[in-house]
């Protein structure tokens, strides 16, 4: 592995454990085991590390709902797939993180706004749209509104005004946002999927 791979990997670990302001390039240096002159060789200061450690999640994600859209069986599946990598991602990830970047990265934080409200909404309402066509999702939806309401969920479970860290899990909360709102989209027909899906999802458990 070269050398700007292996500090991006360490960096992702650390940022994951600890979030993003509490790592320092000491650390960074320690646990990859180079010096700070090596690392400042690949990279200026941590905010680039940050912003290629973002990019990189960026990129993942892209190649990650591709996938997912690609071998879905159908709208709801698609759904199913992309709450069980939610879900591990969130479950590794140390609640602090956006936080982290809004505050103090806010560069790296916009970068991450863009990838929400362009890519990921255009891949929310393809999956609106397949949906409604499947007849697994209700006609009468606003399709646009739908996008938005979504879209300013995902964030949401990272809120810790809205859901304290030591009262809530990330996980759950995940879960449940998603949950009501797959229920809330669905025709009887699509609503059969979700006990499908849901009952595949505990005996693989």
């Amino acid at each position: 592995m070269e050398a700007r791979e292996r500090i991006l990997a360490k960096a992702d670990e650390l940022f994951n454990r600890f979030g993003f302001r509490r790592v320092t390039m000491d650390e960074i240096a320690l646990k990859t085991g180079m010096s700070k002159k090596t690392i400042y060789q690949s990279f200026e200061n941590k905010d680039q590390i940050v912003n290629a450690v973002v990019e990189d999640h960026i990129k993942k994600s892209c190649g990650i709902c591709e996938a997912h859209c690609a071998n879905a069986e159908n709208a709801v599946h698609e759904i199913f797939l992309n709450m069980e990598t939610m879900q591990e991602l969130v479950g590794e990830m140390n609640p602090t993180v956006f936080e982290d970047l809004e505050k103090f990265f806010p560069t790296v934080f916009v970068k991450l706004y863009q990838h929400k409200n362009e890519y990921l909404a255009k891949k929310v309402k393809d999956n609106l749209v397949a949906g409604i066509k499947e007849g697994f999702y209700r006609k009468e939806l606003n399709i646009d509104i739908i996008t938005k309401l979504r879209i300013e969920n995902v964030f949401l479970p990272f809120r810790q005004e809205v859901f304290p860290f030591a009262k809530f899990s990330m996980v759950e909360v995940q879960k449940e946002i998603l949950e009501h709102y797959l229920y809330g989209l669905c025709t009887p027909e699509g609503q059969e999927l979700i006990k499908k899906y849901k009952n595949s999802r505990t005996k693989s458990n």
